[in-house]
């Protein structure tokens, strides 16, 4: 037997943060996957760092300690997937990759 999505009876007594809290539970569902697909694409849009005006999971937010009032900010930082790109001069690694390692695979030198 497959369980519904949605049932009214459990959803009758959740408040909104709960019920929000489910949502993001089924992210292989129609709305959630509507959703990331649209946000994904207008984060791309915007600068790498960028102010929210209001966080994307209230919910998650309030549990990690925010309150919508003033001194609260959030931002959204983009970040870079894989590891560091290292720094060539215009593009020109001297010497055979094998050896100097691809310009993609060098982590950041420690402090």
């Amino acid at each position: 037997t497959r369980r519904l999505l949605f049932s009214s009876e459990a959803f009758a007594t959740m408040g909104a943060y709960k019920y929000m809290e489910e949502l993001w539970k089924k992210k292989q569902s129609d709305v959630l996957r509507f959703l990331t697909r649209v946000r994904v694409w207008e984060y791309r849009q915007l600068p790498a760092i960028h102010r929210c005006s209001r966080p994307t999971r209230p919910d998650k937010a309030r549990r990690l300690g925010y309150k919508a009032k003033q001194g609260f900010v959030i931002y959204r930082v983009r970040v870079r997937r894989g590891t560091r790109k290292r720094p060539v001069r215009k593009g020109i690694v001297n010497g055979k990759p094998g050896s100097s390692g691809a310009i993609n695979r060098v982590k950041f030198p420690r402090s």
